[in-house]
Parts: structure tokens; sequence; C-alpha cells
């Protein structure tokens, strides 16, 4: 089963399956599961075809994949473009929501540091 581009996997529920779609979380997942009256715990390859086109019907009403993508990403151009301090945060690459920075903040600023090893090398294979 596809819906908006991406493939809902079908050995998982439907529940957890309608996650792969950028934009929809457990939450949504299970409103728009119960909006087409389908059980949580089927999989996708059991759907018949009028249960998918009417989880397909309910998810284009949704902002999902590339529209939330381009949404997101003209939120923070904007930001940058009026020069907000968010906007600042985001072009120096650091986090913008108030989160402390000495230490923390690792990912975001690419400082990751690998934890001490137990000395051994490794042994090459040959």
């Amino acid at each position: 089963m596809r819906i908006s581009g991406i493939t809902i996997p079908d050995n998982k529920r439907l529940e957890i399956g309608l996650t792969a779609v950028f934009g929809i979380g457990r939450s949504s997942a299970q409103k728009i599961l119960d909006r087409a009256k389908i059980d949580h715990g089927k999989k996708s390859k059991d759907l018949n075809d009028d249960e998918e086109n009417a989880i397909r019907k309910i998810v284009e009403e949704y902002v999902v994949e590339g529209d939330l993508k381009r949404e997101i990403s003209g939120n923070i151009k904007r930001l940058k473009d009026i020069k907000s301090y968010r906007g600042s945060r985001h072009t120096k690459r650091l986090p913008a929501n108030g989160q402390r920075s000495k230490t923390n903040s690792r990912t975001i600023r690419g400082n990751v540091r690998k934890t001490m090893g137990s000395g051994k090398k490794k042994v090459e294979k040959k």
C-alpha cells in the first residue's frame, strides 16, 4: 500500500505503519484509523481496496511529506530573513529553543565525542 509516495510496511500494525509518512505520528494515525473505522491492529496487507481508499482520502486532508517539509523550511527561512534570534541560531547551527550549549547539543554542533575504548587494538582480518 502506498500513501503520498511512501510505501506503508506490510508486516506492521497500521497504527505504526502510517507513521512512515512524514507528518503523521501515532496520535494522527489513530485519529485517521478512527475516522476510517478501521481496527488499529490490522496490518496493511489485510486491507481491502475500499479501506485503502478511505485512509488515502483522509491522509490527503493532512499536510504531509514534501508540502510539510517545504512549509517548515519556509518558516525557518523567514526567521533568518527577519534576523530574529531564532533565525540567527538556525544560521549558526546552534539550538534554537533555549537549550544550554556549553555541554550538551553535540549532535547539532557536530561535536560528537567517542568514548574511550578498552585500549586493545583491533586485529585486522586477512
